[in-house]
């Protein structure tokens, strides 16, 4: 298989899409693209919980973010991982996305980052709806629809390793 490949995976938040990108960049020798809005606070020092106000507010913290991302993974061959990676990487090889049920995705939540499980939940489902009403109105993008991608993973019986190994024989496959 050609190390020249790039791969787009998408997902909501919870359903594993960081763990299994990290994964499948490993496994295929890959670089890990996964710049996000905790990027921007590293860089910037501002907090990333500030970031995120801010990011309400000004679609300039989106557009910096997804623009950001596409430039590094058309410049070389790499694993992006990201919200609207599979939307975005128009040119992706392999085009990925990754549910499991708010309930299975609050459970993660709330395992990486501790709390009180319908808090999360509630949160989740919340952080979903702005989400899909903001790249509706930035891009015209319905997250809530992918029947265009290469492959849907159901990843709420399946640990991130068995979701890594699903997406790269898919790669290897379309390599032929």
């Amino acid at each position: 298989m050609s190390n020249d490949v790039r791969i787009a995976i998408s997902g909501k938040s919870g359903c594993g899409n960081s763990t299994v990108s990290a994964i499948v960049a490993g496994k295929l020798g890959l670089a890990l693209v996964n710049y996000t809005f905790k990027s921007i606070a590293a860089e910037t020092g501002i907090p990333f919980a500030e970031v995120c106000r801010k990011a309400e507010e000004d679609p300039g913290y989106d557009y910096q973010v997804d623009e950001r991302q596409v430039e590094l993974a058309r410049a070389r061959p790499c694993v992006l991982g990201s919200r609207l990676a599979v939307w975005l990487l128009e040119d992706a090889d392999v085009k990925v996305y990754l549910e499991a049920s708010p309930a299975v995705r609050a459970g993660r939540i709330r395992q990486r980052e501790g709390g009180h499980f319908y808090e999360i939940l509630e949160k989740m489902v919340e952080r979903d709806e702005r989400d899909h009403a903001r790249y509706l109105k930035l891009y015209g993008i319905d997250i809530d629809r992918y029947d265009f991608v290469d492959l849907v993973v159901d990843t709420e019986r399946k640990t991130p390793e068995q979701v890594a190994e699903i997406i790269i024989s898919r790669v290897r496959d379309r390599a032929g």
